[in-house]
C-alpha cells in the first residue's frame, strides 16, 4: 500500500511540474532612457564607452537599463519563479504554470510573451555538453603543441600576450581559481578583473563545476616551464551562467545576462565553451530547424554582443559522432558566433567535433584548433590533457586576444576575418574543419599589410579587375601576386594601361607586389 501511494504520489507531483513552462516576457518600454543617454557612465564603464567609439558603434536603446520596478512586479506575481532578465531584449525569464505566465499579459507594460515549448521542436536527446571530456596526468605538461599549430608563437614573441585585453569566461563554475597554483600567476598580476553568478545571483565564483576552471586555465593558467596559456597577461570576468546538473532554456538567458554585463564593462572577448540543444524537457528542446542564427534566445544574445563589438568564441559542440543531430549547437549557429571545432594533436578532425553547415547553409565551425588531448589544468592543480570543443574555444580566445592586443584598433570582425583568412583551407571551407586551422603569424601579416602601404599607390578592384596608379606617374613594369603562404601565384613582366585581369584567380586574399618593391599590399578579389 506505502508502495502504491508512493507511485500515486510520485505520478501527481511529475504531472505537476511537467506543467511547469519557461518563458521569456517582453515589456513595452524603458523610462528614463534620456537621464541615461545624458549620463552614460551610470550605465557603462569608461572602458565599454570607448570601446564603443573605437570600433564606431553607437550606443542604443538596447543599452540603457530596464525599469526594475516592472521586474519586481513580475517577481511578485503568484505562481511566478524569476530566472533572469535581458536589458538588450527587454524581457525577462520565468517559469511558471501556462495559466500564471498568460496571466502577466495583463500587466500594461507587458508588450508580449514567448513561450520556449514551440509545439513544432521535435524531441532531441539532449547534448552532453561536456562529453568527450576525458582527463590523464601528463608526465610533462606541456602547450607547445596546441599553441604551435595555430602559429600563436609568433605573437607571443613579438610581446603580445593579451596585455591590455578583457576577456569574459562564461561556465559552469571556477572551483578553486582563487588558490589553485596553476593560476598563481593570474592572482599575482591582478588577472581576476571581477565575476559574478548568474544561476545563483551572489558573487561565489569559485565553486560549482570544474569545467571552468579547465577552460580558464588554457586562456590563463600558467606553471613555468610546464605549462602556459595561450593569454596569460590578459584579465578575466568569470561569470557562471551554467547549472552543470540540468539542461533548462534558462541557461540561456543567464548567458544573455552575463554578455550584457560583460558588454557594460568594456569585455573585448567573451568565450563561450557550452552549446544548447536538447533540455530536460524534451517539448522545450531545439531542434536543427532552429540553428538558423537568430531563433534560439542565446543565439540572438550572441547577434547583439558582436554587434556591441565583442569578438564571441564559441564550441561547435561534441556531437560529431551522432547520428541524429551530428551538427553545432546553439549559439554556434549565430551570425555573431566564431565557431570553433577540434583537431588531433596531428591536425586530423577529431571525430566528435559537431559539424557544418547551419540550416540556412554557413559554413560552420569556422575554424578549429586542438580540441582531442589538449593540454589543461584540472582544479587541483595538476597538470592533465582533456577533449572536447571545449578547450579549442579558449585556445582561439587567448590567441585573438593577443591579435587584439598587436591591432586594438581593429574591429571584431576585422579580426574575425584575417584569422579565418589566415586558415590553411581558406580557399575552400568545408563544414567539417570550416576554414582550417588558423595561423596567427600569418593573421598578424593580414593585418599588417595596411600599414605597410605606401601612398603613393593608389589601387581598387572592379568586377576582378586591378586598377592601378601611382600618385608620382612611376612606369609600372612588372606585378607579382602572392597567395595567404606566400607562394607566388601569377606574374606579369609588363601592366598593361595600369591594369590586370584577375578573372582567372580563386576568390580569396592575397598580396600583390610591383616594381620589385618590398611593400606588398593586401588586395580582396571576388
Amino acid at each position: 500500500m506505502r508502495k502504491l501511494l508512493f507511485i500515486v504520489l510520485w505520478s501527481v507531483m511529475s504531472l505537476s511540474n511537467a506543467q511547469d513552462f519557461h518563458a521569456l516576457v517582453f515589456f513595452t518600454d524603458k523610462p528614463n532612457t534620456v537621464s541615461s543617454v545624458t549620463n552614460l557612465q551610470s550605465i557603462l564603464t569608461q572602458r565599454a564607452i570607448d570601446r564603443k567609439a573605437r570600433h564606431h558603434i553607437p550606443i542604443d536603446d538596447r543599452d540603457m537599463p530596464m525599469n526594475q520596478s516592472y521586474v519586481t512586479q513580475i517577481k511578485n506575481k503568484p505562481g511566478i519563479t524569476y530566472k533572469a532578465q535581458s536589458k538588450w531584449f527587454n524581457c525577462v525569464h520565468v517559469v511558471g504554470t501556462p495559466a500564471a505566465i498568460n496571466a502577466l499579459s495583463n500587466l500594461p507594460f507587458v508588450s508580449n510573451i514567448d513561450f520556449t515549448d514551440p509545439s513544432k521542436n521535435a524531441q532531441i536527446n539532449s547534448v552532453d555538453k561536456y562529453a568527450n571530456m576525458v582527463t590523464t596526468p601528463l608526465n610533462y605538461g606541456t602547450a607547445r603543441n596546441q599553441i604551435e599549430m595555430i602559429g600563436l608563437d609568433d605573437l607571443h614573441n613579438s610581446g603580445n600576450t593579451g596585455s591590455g585585453i578583457l576577456i569574459a569566461v562564461t561556465d559552469s563554475g571556477f572551483p578553486n581559481v582563487n588558490t589553485n597554483s596553476g593560476f598563481t600567476q593570474l592572482r599575482n598580476n591582478n588577472g581576476i578583473a571581477g565575476g559574478w553568478d548568474f544561476v545563483d545571483r551572489d558573487a561565489t565564483i569559485y565553486d560549482n563545476h570544474f569545467h571552468g576552471s579547465r577552460v580558464l586555465s588554457v586562456m590563463a593558467g600558467s606553471e613555468t616551464g610546464n605549462f602556459e596559456g595561450t593569454a596569460p597577461d590578459a584579465r578575466y570576468y568569470l561569470f557562471r551562467t551554467e547549472e552543470a546538473a540540468i539542461e533548462t532554456p534558462a541557461e540561456m538567458s543567464y548567458w544573455v545576462q552575463a554578455a550584457e554585463r560583460a558588454d557594460s564593462l568594456g569585455v573585448d572577448v567573451i568565450n563561450v565553451s557550452l552549446g544548447y540543444l536538447g533540455f530536460d524537457n524534451a517539448a522545450e528542446s531545439l531542434s536543427y530547424q532552429d540553428m538558423n542564427g537568430s531563433t534560439a534566445f542565446i543565439s540572438q544574445g550572441t547577434n547583439v554582443a558582436f554587434d556591441k563589438g565583442m569578438l564571441v568564441v564559441v564550441s561547435a559542440g561534441n556531437s560529431g559522432n551522432s547520428t541524429s543531430h551530428p551538427y553545432n549547437a546553439a549559439p554556434a549557429d549565430a551570425f555573431g558566433a566564431f565557431s570553433v571545432g577540434s583537431v588531433t594533436a596531428n591536425e586530423v578532425r577529431s571525430s566528435f567535433s559537431s559539424i557544418g553547415p547551419t540550416v540556412d547553409g554557413r559554413i560552420r565551425p569556422d575554424i578549429v584548433a586542438q580540441g582531442s588531448a589538449s593540454a589543461t589544468i584540472d582544479e587541483a592543480g595538476n597538470l592533465v590533457t582533456s577533449n572536447g570543443t571545449s578547450f579549442s574555444a579558449p585556445i582561439i580566445s587567448g590567441a585573438a586576444t593577443c591579435l587584439m592586443q598587436a591591432f586594438p584598433n581593429a574591429s571584431p570582425n576585422e579580426i574575425r576575418s584575417a584569422i579565418r583568412a589566415s586558415a590553411h583551407q581558406s580557399n575552400t571551407p568545408d563544414n567539417l574543419l570550416g576554414y582550417g586551422i588558423p595561423d596567427f603569424g600569418m593573421a598578424r601579416r593580414i593585418l599588417s599589410t595596411n600599414d605597410l602601404t605606401t601612398s603613393d599607390l593608389n589601387y581598387y578592384v572592379a568586377n576582378k579587375i586591378l586598377y592601378l596608379e601611382t600618385a608620382q606617374g612611376e612606369n609600372l613594369t612588372s606585378f607579382q601576386l602572392f597567395n595567404l603562404k606566400g607562394q607566388s601565384i601569377f606574374n606579369m613582366a609588363t601592366i598593361p594601361n595600369e591594369e590586370i585581369d584577375l578573372n582567372n584567380i580563386s576568390d580569396g586574399i592575397y598580396f600583390f607586389r610591383v616594381n620589385n618593391r618590398p611593400i606588398s599590399h593586401k588586395v580582396l578579389i571576388f
